[in-house]
């Protein structure tokens, strides 16, 4: 039982990466219809920027000055890539835009790897709570799981907040559910794209400082993408509450199966829990099943 209840507290923590990451791909399907391959690279981009401003060799910040950082630095990164990237390609096949997305992140990459102090390495951003463990019971609990849970929970409150009350999050929601009604009733359908861009990789820069504790940061963390990607569809590809909930699925399922099943199982683990929920939900568990007469 004390094994059951670590690793369950170890799933839900590595399923909040998960889930945050996934969000950051329904943020972008849900407003452009369009599939950000790349929101894995953007989150291992952000762990680097963190590095830089902790690093005692550059910036020096404190932990959570350097957070700040990073989120600034990838919602500025996002939005340049949206109107840059993204924009000029508006209303081409969805093949080519999910092609640039993957090239995007490829780029991204590639950039990494020839930055100075940065490159093929392995880096460790050091955090205020990463020797700490809270034990209840018979149970040590890290501290460092126990603050990417709060942390996830902290970071999808306020985003809910932000799309229930503040002007510019109630503009993304009519966006994001008809473009054209919202272009007719005044709102900047552009702009708010471009913002919901610097949103979701502001998001996918919080996963990464959640992670890189546990990964470390090197420039292949953004491989985590082709877990969160099953998160998203096992939730409802287009659901936010869908993205958390399959996040924390993926993460605890993971979990037990590098515990309690043969090596390897854990590697595919994701892939199997997405194809029984969707010989069940076959538009995932929050998804909407669309209907057409003909």
């Amino acid at each position: 039982m004390v094994d059951l209840l670590q690793l369950l507290v170890a799933g839900v923590s590595l399923g909040c990466v998960y889930a945050l990451v996934a969000l950051g791909f329904v943020l972008i399907y849900k407003a452009t219809e369009t599939v950000n391959f790349a929101q894995g690279d953007l989150m291992m981009l952000g762990a680097f920027f963190a590095l830089t401003a902790a690093s005692p060799v550059m910036l020096n910040l404190p932990y959570w000055a350097a957070i700040l950082f990073a989120i600034v630095c990838m919602a500025a990164i996002g939005m340049l890539t949206e109107r840059v990237v993204l924009r000029p390609v508006l209303g081409q096949p969805a093949f080519t835009v999910v092609m640039i997305t993957i090239g995007v992140g490829f780029v991204l990459r590639g950039v990494v790897t020839m930055v100075p102090g940065w490159g093929t390495d392995t880096h460790q951003i050091p955090t205020p709570f990463a020797n700490d463990v809270w034990p209840i019971g018979g149970v040590v609990l890290p501290v460092q799981q126990l603050m990417v849970i709060g942390l996830t929970v902290a970071l999808c409150v306020l985003l809910y907040l932000f799309f229930r009350f503040a002007k510019l999050g109630v503009a993304m929601q009519a966006t994001s559910q008809n473009q054209l009604a919202a272009f007719y009733m005044g709102i900047p359908v552009r702009r708010v794209n471009m913002m919901i861009w610097g949103i979701s990789a502001a998001v996918a820069a919080f996963a990464g400082l959640l992670l890189a504790p546990v990964t470390f940061v090197h420039s292949n963390m953004g491989y985590i993408g082709l877990k969160a990607f099953p998160a998203a569809v096992v939730g409802g590809f287009g659901s936010v509450p869908g993205a958390i909930v399959g996040g924390l699925i993926i993460g605890v399922v993971e979990a037990l199966a590098g515990y309690y099943l043969p090596e390897g199982f854990k590697d595919v683990a994701a892939y199997v829990v997405v194809l029984v929920v969707l010989l069940v939900w076959p538009s995932g568990i929050f998804g909407e099943t669309a209907k057409k007469k003909v």
